[in-house]
This record gives C-alpha cells, sequence and structure tokens, in this order.
C-alpha cells in the first residue's frame, strides 16, 4: 500500500484544523455573546452612563444568531474549508468592529481584543489566510482611530480616583490572556494528536509495504520450493520403506515425513489463498471448526506446547467468514506465545473463544513474564525474541485493522500476557473504517 501524497496529507491537515478552529470560534462567541451583553447591562444601568443601548444590543443579537448557525452548520457532513473558516472569523472581526464604533473607537478598552482573532487563526490556517485576517483587523482599528462614537466621561461620581477605561484594560488582559491559554491549547493539542495520527498512518504504510514485499518474495520462494520439497518427500518415503518399524530412525523419519506433509499443505494453501482472494469469495466455516483448524495446525508446527482451547456457548452456534490471513493471525500469536511461556518454563498456552451476533473474540494466553509488548510493537518488525524476525505479531496487527478489528494485549497481575484479537463475523463488516 503507497503512502499518500504529502500535499494531500497536508490538505487534509489543514481542513481538520479549520474544522476545529470553527468550532472554537462557535463556542467563544457564546462566551462574547454573554460578556456583551453583561458589560452593556451594567454600564448602561449600574454606571447609568449614556451609551447607545440599541445599535449594541442589534451587535449582540447578531453575533448570537451567528453562533446559532455555526453550531447548527458545524453538524452538517460535509467539511468546512478553509474560505468558510475565513468568512467565520470576518464576522467576528466585523461584529466586533461594530461594537466597538458605538463604544469610544480605538479609545475602548477592549479594542485589543481586535488581536484575538489573529492568534487563532495563525495556530489553524495557512499564513495567506493568516495575512489576509490580520490586515482585516489592522484595518478595522485604523478605521476606528477617526470614525467612532465617543464615549461619555468616565469617572463615577463618589469613587475618588476609580477610571472605568483602567477597570476595562484589567478587564480586557484578564479575557484575553485566559482565552488565548485555553483555546490556543485546546488547538494545539488537537494539532498534535493529528500530527501523531498522521505518523501512526505513516508506519502502518510502511508496515504494509514491507509486508507486501514479504509476500512477493515469498511467492516467487513458495514456487520454488515446491521442486526440492518433492524431492525430499520422496526421498523420505523410501527411507521408511528401508527401516523397520518401531526403530528411533523410523520415528525420526515418520515426524520429518509430516513435517513434509505439512510444509506442502502450506504451499497448496498459498495457491488456494491467492485464488480465493482473487475472485473475493472468503470461506464460510462454522466457528467451532475454524477454531480446530487452526489447532490442528498449531499442533502440527509447535508439538512440545500444550493448547487448551475454550469455547464459550454462544460460540458453538456462529458461523465465520474467515479470511485465511485470520488463521495466519491468530496462528502467529499462538507461536507467539508458545515461544514466551517456554521461556518462562511452562509448556502451556490457552485460547479462548467468545462470540456475539457480530463479533468474535480471540483470547490468547501465555504464562511468561508478560513483557516484549510496546507501544510501537506490531506496527513495525520489532520483536523481543534473539531469533524472532518481528513479522507474526506485525501481520496479526495489519490482518486485524484490515478486517475492522482490532488486537490488544494486557499484562496479567498473575503472571502472562492475554492478547485479544476481536474481528467481525461476517466478511461484509470486514473492511476497516
Amino acid at each position: 500500500m503507497a503512502t499518500m501524497p504529502s500535499s494531500f496529507a497536508t490538505r487534509s491537515g489543514f481542513f481538520d484544523r479549520a474544522r476545529q478552529l470553527t468550532e472554537t470560534l462557535a463556542w467563544l462567541r457564546l462566551c462574547a455573546v454573554s460578556g456583551q451583553a453583561s458589560t452593556v447591562a451594567i454600564v448602561a444601568l449600574v454606571f447609568g452612563m449614556a451609551i447607545p443601548v440599541a445599535p449594541l444590543s442589534l451587535g449582540i443579537v447578531t453575533l448570537a444568531v451567528f453562533a446559532l448557525f455555526a453550531f447548527w452548520r458545524l453538524r452538517q457532513p460535509w467539511p468546512v474549508s478553509l474560505p468558510e473558516a475565513f468568512g467565520h472569523v470576518a464576522v467576528d472581526i466585523g461584529v466586533l468592529t461594530w461594537l466597538l464604533y458605538f463604544s469610544g473607537g480605538a479609545t475602548n478598552p477592549f479594542v485589543s481584543l481586535l488581536v484575538m482573532p489573529i492568534a487563532l487563526a495563525a495556530a489553524a490556517l495557512p499564513l495567506r489566510y493568516v495575512a489576509a485576517v490580520a490586515l482585516l483587523a489592522a484595518a478595522c482599528y485604523l478605521l476606528l482611530i477617526p470614525w467612532h462614537v465617543p464615549l461619555p466621561p468616565q469617572h463615577i461620581v463618589g469613587t475618588g480616583d476609580f477610571n472605568l477605561h483602567v477597570a476595562g484594560m484589567a478587564i480586557n488582559f484578564t479575557v484575553t490572556a485566559g482565552v488565548l491559554a485555553f483555546f490556543i491549547a485546546r488547538l494545539a493539542r488537537a494539532l498534535r494528536e493529528r500530527e501523531a495520527d498522521v505518523q501512526r498512518e505513516r508506519e502502518r504504510a510502511l508496515r504494509d509495504e514491507g509486508i507486501l514485499a514479504i509476500a512477493t518474495q515469498a511467492a516467487g520462494t513458495a514456487h520454488e520450493l515446491n521442486t526440492p520439497l518433492s524431492t525430499i518427500r520422496t526421498l523420505l518415503a523410501e527411507l521408511q520403506r528401508e527401516q523397520p518399524a518401531g526403530s528411533a530412525l523410523a520415528a525420526d523419519l515418520a515426524l520429518l515425513s509430516g513435517q513434509a506433509e505439512r510444509c506442502r499443505d502450506i504451499l497448496r494453501e498459498l495457491v488456494a489463498v491467492g485464488s480465493r482472494q482473487l475472485v473475493g469469495t472468503p470461506q464460510r466455516l462454522a466457528l467451532p471448526a475454524f477454531v480446530h483448524d487452526c489447532e490442528n495446525q498449531f499442533g502440527l508446527l509447535r508439538p512440545e506446547v500444550e493448547l487448551r482451547v475454550t469455547l464459550d456457548p454462544d460460540a458453538d452456534a456462529r458461523v465465520i467468514e474467515a479470511e485465511p490471513n485470520l488463521r495466519h493471525a491468530l496462528i502467529n500469536l499462538l507461536s507467539n506465545a508458545a515461544d514466551a511461556s517456554l521461556a518462562a518454563g511452562a509448556s502451556t498456552i490457552e485460547l479462548g473463544v467468545a462470540a456475539d451476533a457480530d463479533e468474535v473474540e480471540f483470547r490468547v494466553r501465555d504464562h511468561g513474564t508478560g513483557g516484549g509488548i510496546g507501544p510501537g510493537t506490531g506496527i513495525a518488525f520489532k520483536t523481543s525474541k534473539r531469533d524472532g524476525l518481528g513479522l507474526g505479531l506485525a501481520l496479526a496487527h495489519a490482518t486485524a485493522e484490515r478486517l475492522g478489528g482490532e488486537l490488544t494485549a494486557q499484562t496479567l497481575a498473575e503472571g502472562g500476557l492475554l492478547q485479544r484479537l476481536r474481528v467481525p463475523l461476517a466478511a461484509a463488516d470486514n473492511r476497516a473504517p
């Protein structure tokens, strides 16, 4: 699977940040509406200042209506474009300029709130949109210097040197600092989460490219192995006929013959997997039969390990449309569990199977130390085993994601590791979101 083009990823990131900015502005408008309405009421009613209440109320109502529209817009399925996000910022600047015009213009202590849209746009929009927001805010500020409705005297009788302008500057600083600290931090956190998601997708793409390269090489290798494997099987059959039954060498030859037959079955299964993949028809099996097949294959691969299988009652009646990769993923998990148990001196592992109407969960538990599973394990080809390749767990993770399921690991307090592989039962649901 090829990685997505960097230009597409950048554009997608800007769209996500534009939506995040639009949502932030919508919440800020609600805060602004309540704060502005309270300020007008206090100044006009409590302090008795002769301010133009009607046009100020019109601006506040307009901002409230636009805030409701913004919340409705965010509930719609189509994405928020960059020009649309800029339009939301422009409306906020326009309404704020209207309110400042009727309340002293550039002499109003709250005029520095024009900086806030610039800061929010800089955290989410491309440079050209940030420059446009800055020019718009600067133009509004410059226009408010000569053209505005002056404020009445701001000294309140009986309060000494108390000045509303100084109090307004203090309130403005507190509001600006709090809003910028909260919402800029929120936008920055969303940006970091987005970058982390992009990094994980990039690692998954690199892993899938590696798996595809290995699969291509494996197909060629399987074709080349067919001839020498046939020769080995023929020679083993001749040697078995020459050895008396019951001898130690006859037992070893029988074991080798069984392993050679297993290799031949694997090659045939590889061809069958490719054929089914091309026609897109999964294998429909009863869930107990699928588990029994995996148990038999694991027993041939790891005869030195005892596998204890437990099927929940609900799992007996379920049918799974099994993709071949699912069987391989489960056997890889069982093999990893066997290695962990053997390393700790144990020779048993456990497989529990639970299912409902939609999903099946395979629970693989070992009796090892519980280590070796880190945050990046399964994304790249990493392994904690001395002779391991790191491929088995990566294949299991990739299979779980491709089928629309998940693979998780949990270290148990009593010792050992519990891995849960959850996938849909129906092939129609076996698609990653």
